[in-house]
């Protein structure tokens, strides 16, 4: 499985496909590994309210998924990321599990995917 940082109002607001506002910036959808999801949350994310992680089976996804340096430029970059080259496919998305932050701003893994 990978996993995505979003906002529940974006998630609710997808039809079909899921778009991140870095499909159009950068050309892809930012995604991690399972043990990259707290470091990328607590580095990106800290204190925002009302986070969600979808779980995605890369399995069923219709758009390409690369598993790349953190910015595509930095090809020397020893930790790879899976990036969804297009739209997410909603029925490729698992289960959706709240993020809430504790009360210093910063996230720990939900029990619902701490396995």
């Amino acid at each position: 499985m990978i996993f995505h940082i979003t906002t529940r109002a974006a998630w609710q607001a997808a039809s079909d496909v899921y778009t991140a506002p870095s499909l159009a910036a950068v050309g892809f959808i930012h995604a991690s590994a399972q043990d990259q999801l707290l470091r990328v949350a607590n580095a990106l994310y800290a204190g925002q309210p009302d986070l969600i992680v979808l779980v995605i089976d890369p399995d069923a996804l219709t758009a390409d998924l690369r598993w790349e340096a953190p910015e595509p430029d930095d090809p020397y970059a020893a930790e790879r990321f899976p990036h969804i080259y297009g739209p997410l496919n909603t029925d490729a998305v698992v289960q959706v599990v709240d993020l809430p932050a504790g009360p210093d701003g910063t996230f720990r893994m939900p029990d619902a995917l701490d396995a």
